[in-house]
């Protein structure tokens, strides 16, 4: 196992550049695709290995109320080479402006990831790879607490990394039935770079095309990154807003822990 030693020197310089991450989040959708972002990339889990998060998600409106989990569970695991099995179970809550706070199971997402072009190191190629999603109506709707309805995206996504810059994005269509709801695209971007071996920061910027009758479109950004507290641990936050939409204001905060077989005794 790798031990994570840094100098009194570069601890000061995380903590500065932790700070000023913190500063600089400002509390769009409650869906975050690539944790802790909302664009996802290509790379699954390596086989036979876990990620497990443990998280919270936080969407604010003033018009249309405060929602979010408290807490939901993520599981992702390689179930063979360049292929992952992805499930998120949440507790939701929903407090609209002119009714009582709800609480309970949200809608259950189950998908699948599979890499099918590698990356080229020393060249230009990227990594390419699907992510289709399926969203069961696992949640009461009455209550505020689910959409009622199976909706479905079926997305393309696409990274490339150059020492410690990495940048990914791509994006996909989303199947979301409903009185007054259309089909959507959702198209997304980020970029990030590692410190130190040990903190990532980022940002993204995203589109979603009109989700229902009489809406526009809706365009957001987020900022944030993860901290390794071992090979194995890791701490993972962005926040952001809407740049155009419905003034909506968001966040995210998780526990990863991460093993595979060697870790397992």
């Amino acid at each position: 196992m790798t031990k994570y030693k840094l100098g009194l020197k570069n601890v000061r310089v995380l903590r500065d550049i932790i700070l000023l991450a913190l500063v600089v989040l400002s509390p769009s959708s409650l869906v975050w695709a690539g944790p802790p972002f909302i664009t996802d990339d290509p790379q699954p889990v390596e086989y036979l290995h876990w990620e497990v998060y443990l998280a919270t998600q936080w969407a604010h409106n003033k018009d249309t109320g405060t929602m979010g989990t408290l807490p939901h569970v993520e599981v992702n695991y390689g179930v063979v080479p360049d292929v992952q099995l992805h499930a998120i179970v949440p507790m939701v809550y929903s407090a609209s402006p002119d009714s009582s706070t709800q609480y309970g199971l949200g809608d259950i997402e189950l998908g699948v990831k599979y890499r099918f072009i590698q990356e080229d190191e020393n060249g230009w190629r990227p990594q390419v790879g699907i992510f289709p999603i399926a969203v069961l109506p696992s949640g009461d709707s009455s209550r505020g607490l689910g959409d009622g309805y199976i909706k479905l995206f079926f997305p393309l996504w696409l990274q490339k990394s150059w020492g410690p810059w990495t940048t990914y994005g791509g994006g996909g269509y989303w199947y979301h039935p409903g009185d007054d709801n259309k089909n959507y695209w959702f198209t997304g971007w980020l970029l990030q770079r590692t410190f130190f071996s040990v903190l990532t920061l980022g940002a993204e910027i995203f589109n979603t095309s009109p989700k229902a009758k009489g809406e526009s479109d809706e365009t957001a950004f987020n900022v944030g990154g993860y901290i390794d507290l071992s090979e194995e641990h890791h701490i993972l936050l962005s926040a952001g807003r809407d740049i155009k939409g419905k003034n909506t204001l968001s966040a995210y905060l998780a526990f990863q822990w991460t093993f595979g077989p060697r870790e397992i005794k």
